[in-house]
């Protein structure tokens, strides 16, 4: 962690460290603004991919022997 010491010009603006502007805010440019009664939290704004999470879920699948008893015993538990 970095602690820079920055002033804000007349109209109220700052500038962001270009190496943390190019490394966590890129090429949208668009941030989150959080404010909070004492301090200001600066969020980049990323799209996220909500299906990256889908290929590393593993439902133990390759453990179950027979797919047919599988899901016969499973229709019957649910309902």
């Amino acid at each position: 962690m970095e602690i820079e010491v920055k002033k804000i010009d007349s109209q109220g603006r700052l500038i962001l460290p270009a190496d943390w502007r190019e490394s966590e805010v890129g090429e949208s440019r668009e941030l989150y603004i959080v404010k909070r009664k004492k301090y200001l939290k600066i969020i980049p704004k990323r799209q996220i991919d909500l299906t990256e999470p889908f290929d590393k879920v593993d439902l133990g699948v390759a453990a179950i022997g027979n797919w047919k008893e599988f899901e016969k015993k499973f229709y019957e538990a649910t309902s």
